[in-house]
């Protein structure tokens, strides 16, 4: 069964209305009912557009976690092949709130890098939420030095709530593997390409965003702190979430309009949890296309254009 977001009851109604009439059009064919299930299709389509069509802030929020949206593991399915997860930091240990490895992405060697939430309860627990440890940014650095030393790009999927904050975390150095992941990005001499998927949250989202291309899904949401941290922080209240993310830029449309990101990739009407394979296939094309733009860019320029585009960020036109 589907699952609807609070804001989408209206929708919910007339779908099941829909489907309820579907099913008994099945059963029994000679009651006239057609018109009145065109009807309610249109209407429940209308409703559908309308409500996308001028999503809030705190909306988007709510669509960006949705738990149908599609996740890394979804994407590596769908557009990478002969994909090879590479595990450990060589340090501590594996984690799994961070996947990484080498694959072919439209015939081209690819290093994919990304957060996975998991999909069900038990995944969820599994993959941390997509909170990842200090260990999770220490694999993505060593992962991405090995792209870097066989001249391979690397593509990042970003879709985190933030790095974990557990207390283990930050005795094995949280701060300090975020800072080396981000330091590593600026550093490397092949293209990277990150999209966010779904939730880019604080610095456990740029530690993997620091690209030459960063593109967003058009109802993802990429923030200095999630919504409910920032309102903790600013107004001592969780529960104004609300309020932070109406005034903390948070949309792709925002950032697009300041410069932060590069593109957007539309979504379906009713967000990517309902035509996952379309939005994967969009951001595959996406991905291929900006790659392919650096393919005569030598290593120093690469880096040259991603430290030039971070240092142009904020300033005035």
């Amino acid at each position: 069964m589907r699952t609807y977001l609070d804001f989408e009851k209206p929708i919910a109604e007339l779908e099941s209305k829909v489907a309820e009439l579907r099913a008994l059009d099945a059963d029994d064919a000679s009651v006239p009912i057609s018109d009145e299930l065109k009807r309610l299709e249109s209407r429940a389509r209308e409703a559908l557009e309308e409500t996308y069509s001028s999503l809030t802030p705190w909306q988007k929020t709510q669509v960006a976690r949705h738990p149908d949206r599609p996740h890394f593991k979804d994407y590596i399915r769908d557009l990478v092949r002969d994909f090879t997860s590479l595990a450990g930091d060589r340090y501590f240990a594996e984690d799994e709130a961070i996947i990484g490895g080498l694959g072919r992405l439209a015939g081209r060697s690819v290093m994919v890098i990304g957060h996975e939430k998991g999909s069900d309860t038990e995944g969820r627990i599994k993959h941390n939420f997509g909170m990842a440890r200090p260990e999770g940014y220490r694999k993505a650095v060593r992962l991405m030095e090995m792209a870097d030393r066989f001249s391979v790009p690397v593509v990042s999927l970003v879709d985190t709530a933030g790095a974990y904050p557990g207390i283990g975390a930050e005795e094995r150095g949280q701060a300090e593997a975020i800072a080396r992941s981000t330091e590593c990005c600026m550093r490397l001499g092949v293209p990277i390409i990150s999209v966010i998927i779904g939730e880019g949250g604080s610095g456990g989202a740029v530690a993997l965003a620091t690209a030459n291309r960063i593109f967003m899904l058009e109802h993802s949401i990429y923030t200095v702190a999630s919504p409910e941290a920032a309102a903790s922080i600013l107004w001592r209240d969780s529960a104004r979430a609300q309020d932070a993310a109406t005034n903390m830029k948070i949309t792709a449309q925002d950032l697009k309009a300041i410069g932060i990101i590069d593109g957007i990739i539309p979504e379906p009407v009713g967000g990517a949890h309902r035509n996952p394979e379309s939005v994967v296939r969009a951001a595959g094309d996406v991905i291929v296309n900006a790659i392919a733009w650096f393919d005569d860019y030598s290593p120093d320029q690469i880096r040259k254009e991603r430290r030039e585009k971070f240092l142009a960020m904020g300033r005035e036109s």
